[in-house]
């Protein structure tokens, strides 16, 4: 079993790349919270675990992280790409 980590950071239009964002900036969104990655990461398919104590390690504020579970079949990019354009559904 597989489990894939998707911080905030890597969906927040706020970072650069080198800060940790892994979209681009078309997909990406203003300050994505981790409950709607969660629910993002579930409208594509896969269970998703929400670990609300978790600091990214370029970041000093604590904003949690996303457990991908059962994503064997997915590549990581591909998996973000997916996430981060359903969290801008989501927020239409």
């Amino acid at each position: 079993m597989v489990e894939n980590v998707i911080w905030p950071a890597a969906l927040d239009a706020n970072c650069s790349r080198r800060e940790g964002r892994r979209v681009s900036l078309e997909l990406a969104v203003e300050d994505p919270t981790v409950d709607e990655i969660a629910r993002a990461v579930q409208q594509v398919g896969y269970d998703a675990v929400i670990e609300r104590d978790k600091t990214y390690p370029r970041e000093y504020e604590p904003r949690g992280r996303v457990l991908v579970q059962n994503a064997d079949d997915a590549g990581k990019s591909d998996l973000l790409q997916a996430v981060a354009a359903y969290v801008a559904a989501l927020r239409e």
